[in-house]
């Protein structure tokens, strides 16, 4: 781990509230996945090439068209107002410092719209994280709110159908007040249940029954580009691109959902393998050096996303915590391509990693 992160990580613990600092660091069950996911990556070995001419090192890339300084991304995570005052809006503020792309969570602390008016603000790109919930009309609604508002891309999380059990929090989360918890639903309610906290929370869980249509279904609302979320198999990946999928996330959640489920780290390749060059891929998990992101890269990932590194930039320092997160891991990832021998970010060869 990058000291930066590491600092972001003793203040964050020092300033939480235990309960929430246990929150964002807990994993699903015996905590298997989240424990292994950062060490997964040191699994794999550079192959460098010397004699290059290394003076120029360019970190950016592009996704949908849209351009940004870095490939570290900020993964949708629920609820920042726990970690800092100006909750997503810091976070987004800090990213955009750091030419990241955002993606904004439906269990966001703040309204989309007013997220989206802060981000256009900034002229930076964003996207929006996707739960589909028992009534559809109301993540319809939400979506395309989120489109409204600016949103460039929906990410469609597939791997909660229900949400994972953590110990650590006796159940699924912490209490979140019901206006926190609801902000991003409430205003989307049939009027008869808006008032009623407990019909609305049974409104906003995640519908368990949703299958592969749902991909063309969130497609055709919005025009927009829908990446798939949590996959972690080949033929899984292949399978969200014949239903009309624009991108892959491989993902396991951050271990929070089926505890023993395989690092990112170790099923990038075969995802990327999969699908090839019909659709971007994109990682989490695990991600805390630049050498991290130099291994995806080589495994296939387009982009890689961090989640937990954001929270505790944000916990410990606000926006700028969030930036020096990121840009710690792009200067990072800029000083590590050079020594590899390689230029780009964007161009990254399969054959500079192998599995040790």
């Amino acid at each position: 781990m990058l000291t930066v992160l590491a600092d972001h990580l003793a203040k964050a613990r020092a300033v939480l509230a235990p309960e929430v600092f246990d929150y964002y660091a807990s994993g699903a069950g015996a905590e298997t996945t989240r424990d292994e996911a950062s060490a997964a990556w040191s699994r794999f070995r550079l192959r460098p090439w010397p004699l290059r001419d290394v003076a120029s090192v360019d970190t950016s890339v592009e996704l949908f068209g849209q351009h940004f300084a870095t490939p570290v991304a900020v993964a949708p995570s629920a609820f920042h107002q726990l970690a800092a005052d100006g909750a997503e809006s810091a976070s987004g503020s800090g990213a955009a410092a750091a030419g990241s792309l955002f993606v904004l969570s439906t269990r966001a602390s703040v309204p989309v719209t007013d997220f989206g008016t802060h981000m256009q603000g900034l002229s930076a790109p964003w996207w929006f994280q996707v739960y589909v919930m028992q009534q559809r009309d109301v993540t319809l609604r939400i979506v395309e709110a989120a489109a409204a508002a600016g949103a460039r891309a929906l990410v469609l999380t597939g791997d909660t159908p229900y949400v994972g059990r953590k110990r650590k929090v006796a159940g699924v989360r912490i209490a979140v007040p019901d206006d926190e918890f609801l902000v991003n639903v409430r205003p989307y309610l049939p009027e008869d249940i808006r008032s009623d906290n407990a019909a609305a929370r049974a409104a906003a869980a995640q519908d368990p029954s949703i299958t592969l249509e749902t991909i063309d279904w969130l497609s055709r609302a919005t025009g927009l580009p829908v990446l798939v979320k949590g996959v972690l198999r080949g033929d899984a990946a292949q399978d969200c691109v014949d239903a009309g999928a624009s991108g892959i996330v491989v993902s396991n959640h951050a271990g929070r959902q089926l505890d023993r489920a395989v690092p990112s780290a170790m099923a990038l390749a075969e995802v990327a393998a999969a699908v090839g060059d019909q659709v971007p891929v994109l990682v989490d998990g695990g991600i805390t050096s630049g050498l991290d992101v130099l291994v995806a890269l080589a495994l296939g990932a387009r982009a890689v996303m961090v989640g937990r590194p954001v929270l505790w930039g944000l916990a410990a320092e606000g926006a700028a915590g969030v930036t020096s997160a990121l840009d710690a891991l792009t200067e990072d990832l800029r000083h590590n391509l050079a020594l590899a021998g390689v230029t780009r970010a964007d161009a990254v060869p399969p054959d500079l990693v192998v599995r040790a």
